[in-house]
């Protein structure tokens, strides 16, 4: 049986649901498990129960302090080891990433994941089309963003759950393999037009005043890792692209310029209201 952990999360529900589409027998964990799913919390190590699990899709614990991230990893990981787990597929971070805010923790768990003796395949994410459309800000007139003219290569978050299930589903050809999964370069200005609006980008020091003055519910870490999204964009260090995703695809991958579209559009304040 493959268990998918983060099942309650965005990229661990639709892996789940890619798993399921390919008729493969899967199950979802998590700290709050739904109907069918099996209870994960990666605080509670007692609730690691992975027996009977032949392949385990570990979906990164983000949304912590590193130390808490990889602890939690480190939890995973050990009871992987003791309950005799398979084959281990972890989604990590672009290997243009490694100077996010967030990348440490990432590299951090691929050591783990590597040293535990467990066969694995590292699948390094790109940044979602869905992220980037969603950190662009409205204002009255149009668009904005600390991006500048800079591209991502941004790639959907449903083909990186179809690239995780197609792994966990048969993951012995993919054994010792790092994948980096990126997308086709997109930016800001492009989103506008697709909207029909104006764009205008705004400095990194107007864009880190924002996060931490008029963005309430961030946790401490949130304003500088968003920061350092922005400038890696704006500077063109995550403009790179691989053959990676569409190789295991078997096809060519969703157009991201539309999935950003879409994330912008719904965050527009009169779509919301």
């Amino acid at each position: 049986m493959i268990l998918v952990t983060g099942a309650n999360g965005n990229l661990g529900s639709a892996t789940l649901a890619a798993l399921h589409a390919r008729g493969v027998v899967a199950m979802g964990g998590s700290r709050a498990p739904g109907e069918g799913m099996r209870r994960l919390d990666f605080d509670d190590h007692v609730s690691l129960d992975l027996t009977g699990v032949s392949t385990l899709v570990l979906i990164s614990a983000g949304y912590a302090e590193d130390d808490q991230v990889v602890a939690r990893h480190a939890a995973v990981l050990d009871a992987a080891v003791r309950d005799g787990i398979g084959h281990v597929v972890y989604t990590s971070l672009t290997t243009a990433g490694d100077h996010l805010g967030f990348a440490l923790a990432h590299r951090a768990t691929e050591r783990l994941v590597r040293a535990s003796g467990l066969p694995w395949t590292i699948l390094r994410n790109g940044l979602y089309a869905e992220l980037f459309g969603g950190l662009l800000m409205w204002a009255s007139d149009g668009v904005e963003s600390a991006f500048g003219d800079g591209a991502l290569a941004a790639v959907s978050r449903e083909d990186l759950a179809e690239v995780a299930a197609a792994v966990a589903s048969d993951p012995a050809p993919h054994g010792g393999r790092v994948y980096d999964l990126v997308g086709t370069p997109i930016t800001a200005g492009q989103v506008a037009d697709e909207l029909g609006v104006a764009y205008r980008a705004i400095s990194l020091g107007e864009y880190r005043r924002r996060l931490l003055e008029e963005t309430p519910g961030l946790l401490p870490f949130q304003p500088p890792m968003l920061a350092s999204i922005a400038t890696g964009i704006r500077h063109g260090f995550l403009a790179g692209t691989a053959p990676d995703l569409t190789d295991l695809l078997g096809r060519a991958a969703r157009a991201p310029l539309a999935t950003a579209v879409a994330a912008a559009s719904a965050a527009r304040p009169e779509a919301s209201a």
